[in-house]
């Protein structure tokens, strides 16, 4: 019997860490899995995901920029792609590809279980509204926050998050030139690349933000993360959260789509932590 094919779709997708990920979790649950990654061009990506699907391809994994591409490919999503209109990850079924997005639960089990937070009644901050924003979103609502600002440079697309949501009594959209009048959060999240070709000590953004014990999160990890959270830590900001955990959670809620075994995240996180450490950013 072929040992069922997995992969991490994105270009580019050289570094992607997914496939370490799934091949600790291969070894930790016993299931056998040939995982890799998959560069493909957007112009490229259906032909692609027929090609890794004639090859055996079971399932995948979707990262940048095909996430927004890969849902309107799917013949089915699950209602949580749905609400987010993102896809991060692909289940093959008797009639085409399945689409289902675990980022969000992905966030929210790294910042309640690995890092304790309570997110119920907590005003929060989201910049950026791309598909890793999209992708996050609705979980952070689902977790009971009481209040969703959402900014972008683009503010039509902040507008397009917004409306996709359909929560208007908690969700706010504004704009660049409105966070000095915003006020302050309990939790900011940057899901863009801001601060990540910076030290951060000139981003555009106020200090104002942050208020007293305000967490703030990247969702990127190791150097890309730095720039941000440098100026979260200059800023006040309590605890300092990069994505590194929501990668490997994110991973092990994929895993069981696939699989029907959760598997457990503690060790592998551990082992990645030791390689992209989140200390160097000083108080």
């Amino acid at each position: 019997m072929s040992v069922p094919r997995f992969a991490v779709i994105g270009h580019p997708v050289s570094h992607s860490l997914s496939p370490r990920i799934h091949a600790a979790f291969s070894h930790q649950t016993g299931i056998t899995m040939d995982y890799g990654t998959l560069d493909a061009a957007p112009t490229d990506l259906a032909a692609a995901l027929e090609r890794f699907h004639r090859d055996g391809g079971a399932g995948a994994n979707v990262t940048m920029p095909h996430k927004r591409a890969a849902a309107a490919l799917c013949e089915s999503l699950a209602d949580r792609a749905e609400r987010s209109g993102v896809v991060n990850t692909l289940v093959r079924t008797a009639t085409g590809w399945r689409g289902d997005n675990t980022d969000g639960l992905g966030l929210v089990r790294d910042l309640t279980d690995r890092h304790s937070q309570d997110l119920r009644g907590r005003r929060v901050l989201l910049i950026g509204a791309g598909g890793a924003a999209h992708g996050v979103a609705p979980a952070l609502l689902d977790a009971g926050i009481s209040d969703l600002f959402i900014v972008n440079r683009t503010e039509s697309r902040t507008d397009a998050l917004a409306d996709a949501l359909g929560e208007p009594a908690r969700v706010h959209p504004r704009y660049f030139k409105d966070l000095d009048t915003l006020g302050s959060f309990d939790l900011i999240i940057n899901a863009t690349s801001i601060g990540h070709d910076a030290d951060g000590s000139e981003l555009p953004l106020p200090g104002s933000l942050i208020r007293r014990r305000c967490d703030v999160v990247d969702l990127a990890y190791g150097e890309a993360a730095i720039g941000f959270l440098a100026w979260a830590r200059a800023s006040g900001a309590d605890r300092l959260i990069d994505g590194l955990g929501m990668l490997v959670e994110q991973a092990a809620e994929s895993f069981e789509l696939w699989h029907g075994v959760h598997p457990d995240t503690d060790a592998i996180h551990d082992e990645l932590r030791a390689e992209y450490p989140i200390g160097s950013i000083g108080r």
